[in-house]
Order: structure tokens, then sequence, then C-alpha cells
């Protein structure tokens, strides 16, 4: 079985959204030993502003963890998961398409 080009870069692309996600999160928690969340960007100040390129990067971990938390704990809807999951995989599929661009500019 083939796949074609653009399937497989779409694949490739989400990947390494959510692996880049995944690793700038837990980076973040083990150097601040501090949970990344949405919640860093209510603090205001230069701290709100510095942690945005880290939120928009790393919110499809983020996602992903508070869903299987709220599933497990809060006994959230199948439903919500399944929506909060293609969410996440749509917005780590954006990241991943971004890295893969800076990385094909840096190497050109």
């Amino acid at each position: 079985m083939l796949v074609d080009p653009p399937t497989l870069e779409a694949f490739q692309a989400l990947a390494l959204g959510l692996a880049a996600a995944g690793v700038l999160a837990t980076g973040f928690e083990a150097m601040t030993e501090r949970r990344a969340s949405f919640t860093l960007l209510e603090t205001g100040g230069p701290g709100a502003v510095a942690s945005v390129p880290l939120i928009v990067f790393s919110a499809p971990f983020i996602i992903l963890r508070n869903t299987v938390r709220g599933r497990r704990f809060e006994r959230r809807r199948v439903s919500f998961v399944a929506l909060a999951t293609v969410i996440a995989c749509l917005w780590g599929l954006a990241c991943g398409r971004v890295l893969m661009e800076l990385v094909a500019l840096l190497t050109a």
C-alpha cells in the first residue's frame, strides 16, 4: 500500500507537533517545577507575554493531559474527550507544520 506524499507529510507534521508539545511542556515542568498550563497567561506582565510561545506550542499536550484527567477524575463524556482530542490533534498538526517549515527554512 502506497501513501501519497501530502498524507505522509501530514502524519509527519502531526507526530512532530505532538512530540514537540510534549517535550516543551515536560521540559518546562522539569525546569520550573510548575505545570505548564493555560493559567500561565493569567499572571500578567512580562511573564505572561514570555509564556505565549510556550503555551502556543505545548497546547496540544496540555489539552490532551487535561482531557485524560477530566475523563478519569471528573467522568466527562466520551464525546467531549473525542472533541478535545480532535482539537488537540489539529493544533498539533498546525504546530508541526510550522516547525517543519522552520526547519526547511533554516536548512535551505
